[in-house]
């Protein structure tokens, strides 16, 4: 296994902290804002829970995940027996490739400027991790190098970038020629900052496509699963509130597993999670707390002479001062800011850094006039 990035940045955390008004830390995507009351009174009203809790979920919450899906993401044909509650989006990240029994001698494909646990659940499995750019990378059918799972992650972390319609039909139709299983990560879908996007969706259930779109598999989700978190929109990282969804018949090979291995979600997590999914007010609310923060940052950022690329949604800047990104990670940390190192996400991103939204407004404000002071 590789050193886990975030131990990594330790001595430019401690530079920055030596700044006199104190570390902005703006390295992590961890929420910073209240878990919602709704999802924290659904929370306390499943407390008394003696029995344990279904692997698969319970129905009341497979049914809201479908219909959050119609609603909000433009998938009106999700099978309910097609939901599997997570324990948070990581766990299934990096143990996926293992629990659908790929292993030694078979590779998963992953973009090659990524969340790093994409790369890490390859290793776990015994698999072959394979970054990549285009899908030419990948090879053509029969070879050894076709991978059996093709990750996809939209809208992308760290970069922001939105995948569209159409380049995710090519990403389904390469996979169902090769017999690939294709796998999207969509957790940041509802936080999108483009001002238009080529269908006019922008600001509308749908802007940012889903892998089960109509418009991108036809209605036939075969080989095809969601991962989603509740992290982000619901702020709720600490309950660990996530599902995957797609395939009903690869949904039951992994409930099968997962029931072997205990990996079940708490049922008062359940309850909450049910909660959130049924309630589009409080995303909204939060969506604007991100978008004010943005409003500020951003500015900010580019006066200080940085680049942005793509960043079109999700909570991250993504920029370049066209330098090695160490140094501009010490930068940062003379100014009292911390921020996220590009080769935490690949070797293709070595002179970009993350700066992420997720911090109280006062210290946005704070890494803002840091950034402008001259």
């Amino acid at each position: 296994m590789p050193d886990f990035p975030w131990d990594t940045i330790a001595p430019y955390r401690a530079r920055a902290q030596e700044h006199p008004e104190g570390i902005v830390d703006l390295s992590v995507g961890t929420p910073v804002d209240p878990t919602p009351l709704v999802i924290q009174q659904a929370l306390v009203a499943a407390a008394d829970a003696p029995a344990y809790p279904q692997t698969y979920g319970t129905a009341a919450l497979r049914e809201a995940v479908v219909h959050w899906f119609a609603r909000r993401r433009g998938v009106p044909d999700l099978d309910p027996a097609g939901v599997l509650p997570t324990i948070g989006s990581k766990e299934l990240v990096a143990w996926l490739p293992l629990l659908l029994g790929i292993g030694r001698g078979q590779s998963v494909a992953f973009p090659a400027v990524a969340y790093p646990t994409y790369d890490v659940g390859a290793r776990l499995a015994g698999a072959t991790p394979v970054p990549f750019h285009g899908l030419t990378e990948l090879g053509p059918a029969g070879t050894a190098t076709a991978p059996a799972l093709v990750w996809v992650n939209s809208p992308g972390n760290p970069t922001g970038k939105v995948l569209g319609v159409e380049h995710l039909r090519k990403v389904v139709s390469w996979a169902r020629h090769r017999g690939a299983m294709v796998v999207s990560d969509e957790c940041y879908a509802e936080l999108d900052w483009r001002e238009e996007v080529p269908d006019g969706t922008v600001g509308i259930p749908g802007a940012v496509p889903s892998l089960l779109d109509p418009r991108v598999c036809d209605g036939d989700h075969r080989g095809l699963l969601v991962s989603y978190s509740l992290s982000k929109q619901s702020n709720l990282a600490g309950y660990r509130a996530a599902f995957l969804a797609g395939d009903p018949a690869v949904v039951a090979r992994l409930l099968e597993v997962r029931k072997h291995a205990g990996m079940m979600m708490p049922t008062p997590v359940q309850a909450a999670m049910r909660a959130a999914l049924m309630d589009d007010q409080h995303v909204a609310e939060q969506r604007d707390r991100y978008a004010a923060r943005r409003s500020v940052l951003l500015p900010a950022v580019l006066d200080a002479g940085f680049e942005l690329h793509d960043s079109e949604a999700g909570l991250y800047l993504w920029v370049t001062r066209g330098e090695d990104c160490l140094q501009t990670l010490g930068w940062l940390a003379d100014r009292g800011i911390l921020a996220a190192p590009g080769t935490f996400y690949g070797t293709r991103s070595a002179e970009f850094v993350r700066i992420a939204l997720t911090a109280p407004d006062e210290r946005i404000a704070a890494a803002a006039a840091r950034l402008t002071a001259k």
